[in-house]
């Protein structure tokens, strides 16, 4: 296409402001919703995006609503290949009311901070945790969303385990990467078998899961299915898996809500394409006349074909970019708000891309028929037109 037919394009949307405005304004919002929607799905999957292969989950073999011993601590670390062995409790306590939700954790503290080294925590404050049996570490993000502070009590209900608990914020812990839960809450597992001996005798020792670090991360089937053997066939079995399968059954559990949203984002793209594809069929039959006049002056049908696309593609790929730069900001945004639910909330290159493959398949499909319309076009019934 010469630069003369190319300039003639990309101004025919300037002689309708208003319908190109509001075309453009629909597509932005299109292309930033599925780029939204396509980061929540991410979000879904970034727990187990981050999981490390050098650490398995043993858990019962029923499910995380039955606990496991205490003693098959040393049993499993005296398995070959295994590296360290920590375990801890789901807590699930209430700060200040029932709204306040954050992932809480009792944890091994001599052992636990070793096996997860992307929670970055200072030497300091890491004694300063081991010290004192009411100490509890945050998460930064977690921190902040409450404002708290090194040394301040921070009060929460029990709800598994029955009491009113009273925890010294001890350390606040970074993430080592991008992609790191820095929403958590960790207090001392060795104080809390203590409490439950006092309140609730018969579930001490009792632990949810154990987090195995292994040598070798392409024998983590052979150590779990090895791990799993030393407990056959006795009142706890155990069920040994890779920590990201540990993350994925949580994922699984809410398939059918991602699916949802992955439709949802789809379909409001191929209606918005419907949308286009309306303006630039009203623009089409309005330059009827002009592809006539064209055709008379020598110029092929392709030519025709190729100034629609060009008019189609220009609106689509503008609103594509203005969507595309608008996505990390809201991102950020929405990110701030859900923090409690997506600890990682972050827009990946994948989704910049199909945002972008998204823009350009709307262009297209959008001007297919017009174009086809454009170049069927007969000279003397577009002249007559004019006349």
């Amino acid at each position: 296409m010469s630069p003369l037919l190319l300039r003639i394009a990309l101004r025919n949307p300037l002689r309708h402001t208003l319908r190109t405005v509001l075309t453009l304004a629909g597509m932005v919002v299109a292309v930033l919703a599925f780029g939204l929607l396509a980061t929540v799905v991410s979000a879904w999957y970034a727990g187990a995006d981050a999981a490390s292969d050098k650490r398995l989950i043993t858990r019962n073999a029923i499910s995380l609503n039955f606990a496991l011993p205490l003693a098959y601590a040393e049993r499993i670390q005296a398995i070959d290949g295994v590296t360290l062995v920590s375990w801890q409790n789901w807590f699930g306590g209430i700060y200040k009311e029932p709204a306040n939700f954050f992932p809480q954790m009792a944890i091994e503290p001599d052992r636990f901070f070793r096996l997860v080294p992307e929670f970055r925590l200072s030497d300091d404050a890491l004694q300063a945790f081991k010290r004192d049996r009411r100490g509890a570490v945050a998460g930064r993000k977690l921190a902040q969303r409450y404002g708290w502070k090194v040394g301040d009590v921070i009060p929460l209900k029990g709800t598994i385990f029955p009491g009113d608990y009273e925890f010294v914020l001890r350390g606040i812990y970074e993430g080592a990467r991008g992609n790191t839960d820095e929403n958590q809450f960790f207090l001392r597992w060795d104080y809390l078998n203590e409490r439950l001996r006092e309140l609730a005798p018969g579930q001490e020792n009792q632990v949810g899961i154990y987090l195995v670090g292994i040598a070798d991360a392409r024998e983590a089937a052979r150590i779990s299915a090895r791990i799993d053997d030393a407990f056959r066939n006795s009142l706890a079995e155990t069920l040994t898996e890779t920590e990201k399968s540990f993350q994925l059954s949580f994922v699984a559990m809410t398939g059918t809500l991602v699916r949802a949203i992955q439709i949802v984002s789809w379909v409001i793209i191929f209606i918005i394409m419907a949308v286009m594809a309306n303006t630039m069929a009203m623009a089409a039959r309005e330059r009827g006349s002009e592809y006539a006049t064209l055709k008379a002056l020598g110029f092929r049908p392709r030519v025709i074909g190729a100034l629609v696309y060009a008019e189609s593609l220009g609106l689509a790929l503008t609103a594509g970019v203005l969507g595309i730069l608008l996505t990390p900001p809201a991102a950020r945004f929405v990110g701030s708000r859900l923090d409690a639910i997506f600890p990682v909330f972050a827009v990946a290159p994948a989704t910049v891309w199909q945002q972008g493959a998204a823009a350009l398949l709307i262009g297209l499909v959008a001007a297919a028929l017009p174009a086809r319309q454009a170049m069927r076009v007969g000279i003397v019934t577009g002249l007559r037109r004019v006349a």
